[in-house]
């Protein structure tokens, strides 16, 4: 079975690799773009980051903005023009509601970028839910509640949710001809740890082609997200390795990734490499280095694409990837932890020839 997550993908791009240094001129454009449609959401998770105010994630959102639409159809023919290779619509807000949706996903089509979407699932249907079916690469739901009852509580929602959005995803995977992955991620906490075997073993029922089980992230610190997980961490483990163990097969792949956090909060490196691999289009138009330091507007921008294509910003100014220095600015959660520091060991590295 083919790794998904594999951190080595990377290096089918050699020239990318190389030219990321900073004392390489050439500029060349980011593989996989994050594009944040809008800050609006229809769910209330008590754990987003980007509602909470004791997170540093979203710490500088504006519910109220978007990318208008003369603008967005711009940047995706930027992303043609510029050899993009894919692009994930992700939130601040919820993608599927973003007004303008529909159009993007046929522009990404047209263009023939490969697209996916994080999304909690409550708009997978109709038009938009075909395209995706037909022609997107994945789709990941991310998931807390177990039922009806506790969906809701969980996300200040009305009562039913959960089961429509069960219903959803039954439609999506029947789709005839469908090539896009449909996966669900379970996000692990106090409340619903028991429930991972179980909610594992209904997502394989119904028909989900993967899930990825990740604690919740709760505070900016490793250490405090540990202190939160650890009365039921090894419970929770060894359920989560349950499902791994019993439950994976050809049609049902398991990412087992419930772990305690230090290795995604320290870093040791003065520059990131990510930040010109993977960045994030905010929705209020700003290019941030990653997810992770996304809307944080004092050590997490690169610019403002508002007056400007994004295409002109890129190719524009390297110095503009270099000015956060992650071991002072990034003392939080980051997805890209390890990826950074294996690219960076492969740059740094002397006697060559001693293989």
């Amino acid at each position: 079975m083919a790794n998904k997550y594999s951190n080595l993908k990377i290096f089918h791009y050699q020239d990318k690799i190389d030219s990321l240094v900073k004392t390489n001129s050439d500029i060349q454009a980011p593989l996989h773009i994050r594009i944040k449609p809008t800050n609006v959401c229809n769910h209330s998770c008590w754990y987003c980051s980007y509602k909470v105010d004791h997170l540093q994630l979203g710490q500088d959102m504006v519910e109220r903005d978007y990318i208008p639409e003369d603008k967005m159809m711009e940047i995706i023919d930027d992303c043609k023009d510029m050899g993009v290779k894919a692009v994930t619509f992700s939130g601040g807000g919820e993608p599927f509601v973003y007004r303008y949706f529909t159009k993007t996903i046929k522009k990404v089509i047209e263009n023939n970028i490969s697209f996916a979407s994080l999304t909690n699932g409550s708009k997978l249907y109709g038009e938009i839910a075909e395209l995706f079916a037909l022609h997107g690469t994945w789709l990941r739901i991310s998931i807390d509640g177990f039922d009806d009852e506790s969906y809701a509580q969980y996300r200040d929602i009305k009562h039913g949710e959960f089961s429509k959005i069960i219903t959803n995803m039954k439609n999506f995977v029947s789709i005839p001809n469908r090539v896009c992955n449909l996966g669900v991620s379970f996000i692990i906490d106090e409340k619903n740890y028991t429930q991972i075997y179980e909610f594992s073993k209904l997502m394989k029922t119904i028909g989900v082609d993967s899930i990825k089980l990740s604690g919740c992230v709760i505070a900016n610190e490793g250490d405090k997200n540990n202190e939160y997980h650890q009365p039921f961490y090894e419970k929770a483990k060894k359920l989560s390795i349950k499902v791994k163990e019993e439950l994976e097969d050809e049609s049902f792949e398991v990412f087992e990734s419930y772990h305690l956090l230090e290795d995604k909060f320290k870093k040791n490196y003065t520059w990131c490499p990510y930040s010109q691999i993977n960045p994030v289009i905010g929705a209020d138009l700003n290019i941030y280095h990653c997810h992770d330091k996304a809307y944080n507007l004092d050590n997490g921008m690169i610019g403002n694409i508002k007056d400007v294509g994004f295409k002109q910003f890129w190719m524009n100014d390297k110095e503009k990837f270099f000015k956060v220095n992650p071991a002072c600015d990034c003392n939080n959660h980051c997805a890209v932890n390890e990826k950074n520091k294996m690219i960076l060991d492969y740059l740094d590295v002397e006697h060559l020839g001693f293989v």
